[in-house]
């Protein structure tokens, strides 16, 4: 088995040349709100689940349920 401090040095090795290769993380303003766009397939993925319920009983077993079937 390879020390701590090898494993950490050849580590520190591989993302070094990881760097070299794609270049340094990106460090953006943490700050920043995350900005999320949908494509069409999350749009129709929110349609599809749009008139679902989620369920819970008193044991904790959770269900989904179709409100558009609902007699």
């Amino acid at each position: 088995m390879v020390s701590k401090p090898r494993f950490v040095d050849k580590f520190m090795h591989a993302t070094g040349r990881l760097r070299s290769v794609f270049g340094p993380a990106d460090r953006g303003d943490p700050t920043t709100p995350v900005v999320h766009r949908h494509d069409d397939a999350e749009v129709a993925s929110d349609e599809q689940i749009a008139d679902m319920e989620v369920e819970r009983d008193a044991q904790g077993h959770i269900w989904v349920e179709d409100k558009r079937h609902e007699d």
